[in-house]
Parts: structure tokens; sequence; C-alpha cells
């Protein structure tokens, strides 16, 4: 094929796996809508429209090729939204958008040149700006701290089950959602249904949030405090962002390794991380951040998992 026929179908290629995600995103949206009502709807409206402007506007201004119709700005838009409170005041969210679309993507060379994921630079931009307004959730207007902060507060000695409920929840609010938290985290089971959508449709494969999941379930069972609880490792799974980064952002194809032992190495860093963060740090969550430093590895781990070519590894060798 010519050149121009070439990059018209990797073009429609890229397409169609952006427009997969946002089909694959929308049950989480659209879950968090239900919960968080018209709040929800307008902090995604706001990161959607600001991440489609900007990238379309800074396109116009450097005179490039506009690429607003390939998705992966509406994806970089609804991520952001659903890592936001619904609380969250629109011109942070605004603000957010700006910096995830500029400062991550277009200004590292725009798609496929970014070196972290764009929504998740922009959560953790605004998590260290904004700590304050980050971390404050409510839930039918009222204000309470999350279950994965219930149960880190509680400490080891204390039981899941009774401190969720003295707390006015339960493992099934987790995984249905109607807990306090961010946007698109806090219905387990809206994410899991995008998840195998994903897998139906060979978006994603299962090196990285299988190792991400397993590993970081081994580590909270052995360092979390509360022995081998499976009621306590469900409650870790369901809270927070854990299930939306392992299926959605810790496998963006653009910061994630190409070959399935990179992927595995990578999978079990994320886990390592985050497990790291929950247990250890201060805060409760630590997804973002664990992601984010994954993504700084990925050149290290290509390095070491790509395979060479014969004559190439055979003359290494002799180098050696």
């Amino acid at each position: 094929s010519t050149p121009s026929n070439s990059s018209a179908a990797s073009d429609v290629y890229k397409r169609q796996i952006m427009r997969d995600v946002v089909i694959a995103l929308l049950p989480a949206c659209l879950a968090g809508i239900w919960v968080f009502k018209i709040e929800a709807l307008l902090v995604l409206l706001t990161t959607s429209v600001t991440c489609l402007l900007t990238e379309y506007i800074y396109e116009r201004l450097m005179k490039r090729r506009i690429t607003t119709g390939d998705y992966s700005a509406l994806v970089t838009g609804l991520l952001l939204g659903m890592n936001l409170p619904p609380s969250i005041p629109l011109w942070i969210a605004v603000l957010g958008s700006v910096f995830a679309i500029l400062v991550v993507k277009q200004l590292f060379g725009g798609l496929g040149q970014n070196f972290m994921n764009p929504a998740l630079g922009a959560r953790c931009f605004l998590m260290i700006s904004f700590t304050g307004r980050m971390t404050s959730f409510t839930l039918d207007g009222v204000s309470s701290a999350t279950p994965l902060a219930i149960i880190k507060n509680a400490g080891g000695s204390a039981s899941v089950v009774d401190t969720l409920s003295e707390n006015g929840t339960s493992l099934l609010n987790m995984f249905l959602g109607n807990i306090g938290g961010t946007i698109g985290e806090t219905s387990a089971l809206a994410i899991l249904i995008g998840a195998a959508y994903l897998f139906l449709r060979k978006i994603i494969s299962w090196e990285i949030p299988v190792c991400y999941i397993a590993v970081f379930s081994v580590f909270m069972l052995v360092f979390g405090g509360h022995g081998f609880d499976p009621i306590y490792l469900a409650a870790e799974l369901c809270g927070g962002g854990l299930l939306l980064g392992a299926f959605f952002m810790a496998t963006d194809y653009v910061t994630s390794p190409i070959t399935p032992a990179g992927q595995i190495i990578y999978g079990i860093c994320c886990g390592l991380l985050t497990g790291i963060f929950r247990c250890f740090g201060a805060n409760a969550e630590g997804v973002s951040f664990a992601i984010i430093l994954s993504n700084i590895l990925v050149p290290i781990i290509e390095k070491f998992t790509i395979p060479r070519a014969f004559g190439l590894a055979k003359e290494a060798k002799k180098n050696e």
C-alpha cells in the first residue's frame, strides 16, 4: 500500500479502538450520573468538551492535522471526569483538561508520543494543586470519607463488615456504586461490564489487568493488616480506582509495554506500587501515582523484554 493509504488505514484503526473505549466507559459514566445526578453530568461534559476544544485549538494554531475525530481527546476527557469528585468546581475540571491535552499530550508530540497517561497526569496535577477539593466527596449532599479511607482509619483489628455498616455502607453498595467517591470509580459492576466489552472486542489482553489485580491482591493479604480476609480484599478491589485503573488506564497502548513479557512486568509494578501506597502511604488510594510511576518505567522494561533479531543478538553476545 502507498504511504497515504497506510496512514489512512492507521487512522481508521485508531479511531475504531478509541470508539470502543468510549463505548466501554459509558456504563461507568452512566452509573456515576445515576448516583451523583446533574453534578456528575456537568463534570463529564466539561472535561470532555474542554479536552476536544483544547486539542482542536492547539492543532489549528500550530497548523497541524486536526485529530479530534479519532476520539482520543474524548477518551481523555471522559477518564479525567471519571477521576474527579462530582462536587469539584468546574473551573478546576477545565484546568485539568487543558493540562491533560496541552501539557501531557500535545507538547510531547500528540497521540503516541506522550510518556504518561494524560488523564492520570492531569489528576495527579490536580491532586497536588487542589488536595482538599480533590479529596472532598459527597453523596446525596452529605460529605463523608470514602469506604477505603474508613477501613484504613479503622485499623487492622476492626472487622471490615462492622466498620462499613457503622458508617452506613456495605460491600454490596461498594460493588454497585452507591457510595461517595469519584464519578467513575464507584461502581465496580459498571467498570467490569465495560472491561468485558474491551476483552470481547480484543482491545485489551489479560496480561496487564490480571497481573495488576493478582499482585495487588497478594500484597494486601500479606501486608494489609487483616490477614486472609476475603471481605477486606473485596472491599479493597471494589473501592477506589483500582478496577478503573487496571482495565482502562494501565492498559493504555501508548504508555504501556508492547511485549507480553513487558506487560506482565508492568502489571506487577502497578500492583506492587498500588499496594505500597495503600498500606504504607498516608492516602487510602494510590492507583493514579502507581500507574504514572509505572509509565515512567516502560522504556526500561521494553529495553530488556523486546526480542532482538537473531543477527543482532549474536553480535551483542560477541561484544559482551
